[in-house]
């Protein structure tokens, strides 16, 4: 925001614009020409087209509600990329594409533990791509758009500079800055990554089973990019502050009474405390809320405490809590369910448990309890991507839901939040290196993963539970894939930390860091990690990938203790899917004109036939049966005839004098000449030997592929 900004300056006002090179990459920065009210704004361009802009607003009204109220919203624009979009009856954007939400939570995850605890205003951050250049996704840059946009708002509280980058690797460890999305898509390994200038507090990222070392390696090279970003903030925050001053913008905080920590101290004995190990979700809560109601009980009866330190009892509590547990970690390596800290909890599982399904699975880690069910389809079932991009199908879904009961709530149905969106997509992730090619295995696939129960981990459940009911169904993925969450104890003081494998849902409240990690017995899938505080060095992250690799490979041992590999066989309900790769030039002739043949063997056998632009048919049938025989007859159709063949044909015409055309079946023809009916005297009418309608057995003695013409003689038995 321009301070004191009318409408008779505007055109006196000078946007401040400075380009910088990251790894080889031109990147504008701009602010002070567009979204002039707003607290802050920043655009971030590149030399491709993409244009994002990043707005950083504040509402400083105190609304106590008990977390910080912050909103980040990612826009797709259909113009961006000189699209219209929508349908015949609604042309404007309408709900968030999955894309838009996922970057959404990209730029919040990293932004959100920068501020101070207890922030009561309002902040809200809208990053919106204005144009597009389509080569890449360049939502990314909301992460860096959205530190600058509340440096240049004068958000003092918040702790900057932050970056995001997204890099691309293949297998050999050669990393691509801002990777195209087709780059994306054949990497080895592709991470986007944030932090500071001296920690990695967020990373997302899917590889096709990589190792660590190329994971530490891409994430030194990302840290390297993040600290350049960072930089690039500093330096154009100067620049900046020469020609407009940086409003102060302060922040409203939740009241705290501190006090009450004091009053609330007496209470807090190692009795009472230890009265919150060693028990289930329900009773850990039940028996915390009556310490809560007994402290309050005990300070109302006390004279001069004031009303409002009594309503903060829950919180002090929480803090008591919350440092005994941090403590018994660090000092005796004692969990508040009892295990160690590398301990994670026993595994159950059950496959096969719908009967009616093409495949599932029902995996339990403690209490958490994850239902996953496959359900196969053909090339019509595939879902149809339709956001700013250009258009394009998804062969492998993943969904993710969470219901209220799965936690002993009750409240409303509402649809589909982003948490299910991004657990849904992390689960995809993590399976999709995995499963076989599209021309080795031709079914759509969708997977859904509804959570039963839930003491934390659930995503990781899900993909622990998707490998099995992906084998259950007799999808042939290359390995099973288990997944962990990982968690930490750190303290600030004196820099000694534990790492907790399988956080449960307590830990994850109570803890620093929440880091998922997917792999096989061979490698890396899928990663996603949170930090609440500054970021995590290096090494650490190298003893988490070393904790969890333990972990994952026991946890992957127990969970295919009932089904180790992909069943044989599909689930009878299944649709039959058949696939043939043909020549491009063929794809004409099993159309045929105006689609009468494909359509011809639809009819003719029950089956949905769908041809790619590449020549892939693919065809689902009712039974196997249909499918076998309709690709016989493609297979047949396509054959090419060879001197020497035997077929059975049926007349179809006589030309008088000279022989008889002959329909050898899937649209070939040939012709019997007069001389070689197989007569033993000269024929004088043809019509003595075959007549139009007859089946005939013939020989094909020559081919003429420029004329194409093939000559037959009719075989006498």
């Amino acid at each position: 925001m321009i301070p004191g900004l009318q409408d008779a300056d505007k055109i006196h006002t000078t946007p401040v614009t400075k380009t910088y090179t990251i790894a080889g990459k031109s990147l504008t920065f701009e602010s002070g020409r567009i979204a002039l009210l707003a607290h802050g704004s920043v655009v971030i361009a590149d030399d491709d087209g993409d244009y994002l802009l990043t707005t950083a607003g504040v509402r400083n009204e105190l609304t106590d509600i008990g977390y910080f109220p912050m909103l980040v919203e990612f826009q797709e624009k259909y113009y961006a990329s000189g699209k219209i979009g929508g349908n015949r009856f609604m042309k404007r954007e309408g709900r968030p594409s999955e894309s838009a939400v996922l970057n959404s939570r990209l730029i919040d995850r990293p932004i959100r533990p920068m501020f101070p605890k207890r922030v009561a205003s309002d902040i809200q951050i809208i990053s919106t791509i204005l144009s597009s250049s389509g080569v890449s996704d360049f939502g990314f840059f909301g992460i860096t758009g959205a530190s600058l946009a509340l440096m240049l708002g004068g958000i003092s509280e918040f702790e900057w500079p932050v970056a995001g980058v997204r890099v691309a690797s293949d297998e050999a460890g050669n990393f691509i800055f801002d990777p195209s999305i087709e780059q994306t898509r054949g990497a080895h390994l592709d991470l986007i990554v944030a932090g500071t200038e001296d920690a990695i507090t967020m990373v997302e990222a899917q590889g096709k089973q990589a190792d660590d070392a190329l994971v530490m390696r891409a994430l030194e090279y990302a840290h390297s990019l993040i600290r350049e970003l960072c930089a690039v903030q500093r330096d154009f925050f100067e620049e900046y502050t020469r020609v407009y001053p940086i409003p102060n913008t302060p922040l409203l905080k939740r009241e705290s009474h501190p006090e009450t920590h004091t009053l609330v101290a007496p209470y807090m004995t190692q009795e009472r405390l230890w009265k919150l190990y060693n028990l289930g979700k329900v009773d850990f809560h039940t028996q915390f809320d009556a310490l809560v109601d007994e402290v309050k009980t005990g300070l109302a009866d006390k004279a001069n405490v004031h009303e409002e330190a009594v309503k903060d009892v829950h919180d002090s509590v929480h803090s008591y809590v919350k440092r005994y547990m941090r403590e018994r970690v660090l000092t005796e390596r004692i969990r508040l369910d009892g295990r160690r800290p590398e301990d994670y909890r026993p595994i159950s599982t059950t496959v096969g448990l719908l009967p009616r399904v093409h495949g599932s699975a029902l995996f339990e880690r403690g209490i958490t309890q994850a239902l996953t069910v496959t359900t196969l389809g053909g090339p019509g079932d595939a879902q149809l991507i339709d956001d700013m991009y250009e258009e394009e199908t998804k062969r492998y879904i993943h969904h993710y839901n969470f219901p209220p009961y799965c936690v002993g709530e009750v409240k409303p149905l509402r649809g589909v939040g982003r948490r299910e969106i991004g657990h849904g997509r992390l689960a995809e992730k993590a399976l999709e290196p995995v499963l076989p090619a599209l021309e080795d295995f031709p079914y759509f696939i969708r997977v859904v993963s509804e959570i039963m129960t839930c003491n934390g981990s659930s995503s990781m459940a899900s993909v622990c539970g998707s490998s099995l009911s992906l084998m259950d169904a007799g999808v042939p993925i290359a390995e099973p894939v288990a997944g962990v969450a990982m968690g930490m104890i750190y303290d600030e003081k004196t820099g000694h930390y534990e790492i907790l494998t399988d956080i449960q849902a307590e830990e994850d409240f109570l803890g620093d860091m929440d880091f998922k990690i997917a792999r096989t017995k061979n490698g890396i899938t899928a990663l996603q990690m949170d930090c609440k505080i500054t970021g995590l060095p290096l090494d650490t992250i190298a003893k988490v990938f070393a904790r969890a690799r333990t972990a994952t490979d026991g946890i992957r041992m127990d969970m295919t203790r009932q089904l180790s590999a992909p069943r044989s066989e599909l689930s009878p309900y299944a649709p039959s899917i058949l696939s043939l790769q043909i020549e491009i030039d063929q794809i004409r002739e099993v159309i045929g004109r105006g689609g009468e043949t494909v359509q011809k063997i639809e009819r003719d056998y029950s089956v949905d036939i769908h041809i790619t632009d590449e020549g892939l048919v693919t065809i689902t049938g009712r039974s196997q049966q249909t499918g076998r025989l309709a690709l016989e007859f493609i297979q047949s159709m396509l054959r090419e005839l060879e001197v020497g063949d035997i077929l059975d044909g049926r007349v179809n015409r006589i030309i008088e004098g000279t022989g008889a055309i002959v329909d050898l079946g899937q649209g070939k023809n040939g012709m019997i000449h007069i001389s070689r009916l197989g007569a033993t005297e000269r024929v004088s009418d043809i019509t003595q030997y075959v007549n139009t309608g007859d089946a005939v057995r013939v020989r094909v003695v020559s081919i003429d592929k420029e004329k194409n013409r093939v000559a037959l003689e009719r075989v006498v038995s």
